[in-house]
C-alpha cells in the first residue's frame, strides 16, 4: 500500500469556494495533482495525471460526474472515485455507484470523513457517508443475496444485520442483552474479518458478498 503522502488526487468541481475547500483538506495527507471546474477539463487532467483518486462533484457542467466516472473506470481502471454532492438523492448516489464509484460523500461532511474516503478509495476499498448508507444498504438488502460461505460467526451475523437497520452500539447491545463491551469486541472482530473501516462499510461488505 502507497502512503498517503504519495496518494495523488484530482478535483473536478466547477464550484470555486468549494474545490478550494477540498483541495485545503486534501492537500495535506495527500497530493493534489490538479483540479478541474467541469467534466471535460477533468477528463483530460485525469488522463494526463493519471492519480490514484479523483473526487468528482456529480453535478458538474460539460460531462456529468456521472458519465465521467464511467469513462474514469473504462478508461482507466486503477483510478478510484469519491462522487461528492450536495444532496442524498437515491438516483443520484445509485447512478454513481453504477458507473463503479468506490466512495460517495456528502459536501457537508467533515473535512476528516472526505479524507478518509480518499484513503479508503485508494486501497481499493468502498466508502458510504453514514448520511447516505442507508440507501445503498437498503438497495443492496432487496438483492438475493445467493450462497457464500461466511467468516462470521452467527452472532456477528446477527449484530451486522442489526447494524443494517440502522442501530447503534447501544441498542444493539439492549436488542441482543449482551454488554456494550462485548458488543463493540464482536465488531472489531468483524471489521478485521471484512477488511472494513468503519461499520457502515462492513455491513456494506456483507450485503454485497452475501453474508447477511
Amino acid at each position: 500500500m502507497e502512503s498517503d503522502a504519495r496518494i495523488r488526487v484530482v478535483i473536478v468541481e466547477d464550484h470555486a469556494l468549494t474545490r478550494a475547500g477540498l483541495r485545503t483538506a486534501l492537500q495535506g495527507p495527500f497530493d493534489v495533482v490538479a483540479e478541474a471546474a467541469d467534466g471535460s477539463t477533468g477528463w483530460e487532467a485525469i488522463s494526463r495525471d493519471r492519480p490514484n483518486v479523483v473526487l468528482i462533484d456529480i453535478g458538474i457542467p460539460a460531462t456529468d460526474g456521472v458519465t465521467l466516472t464511467k469513462r474514469v473506470r473504462a478508461e482507466l481502471p486503477s483510478t478510484h472515485v469519491v462522487i461528492v454532492t450536495m444532496i442524498d438523492l437515491e438516483d443520484d448516489v445509485l447512478a454513481a455507484l453504477a458507473a463503479g464509484a468506490d466512495a460517495y460523500c456528502l459536501k457537508s461532511s467533515d473535512p476528516e470523513r472526505i479524507v478518509e474516503a480518499v484513503r479508503i478509495a485508494s486501497e481499493g476499498g468502498a466508502y458510504f457517508d453514514p448520511g447516505i448508507a442507508h440507501v445503498v444498504l437498503s438497495r443492496f438488502s432487496a438483492r438475493p443475496s445467493g450462497a457464500r460461505l461466511s467468516p462470521l460467526t452467527r452472532r456477528e451475523t446477527e449484530i451486522l444485520r442489526l447494524i443494517s437497520d440502522g442501530l447503534a452500539n447501544a441498542d444493539i447491545a439492549e436488542r441482543l442483552h449482551i454488554g456494550l463491551g462485548t458488543d463493540k469486541g464482536h465488531i472489531r472482530d468483524i471489521l478485521e474479518k471484512l477488511s472494513a473501516a468503519d461499520r457502515t462499510q462492513a455491513a456494506v461488505v456483507a450485503l454485497k458478498k452475501g453474508y447477511i
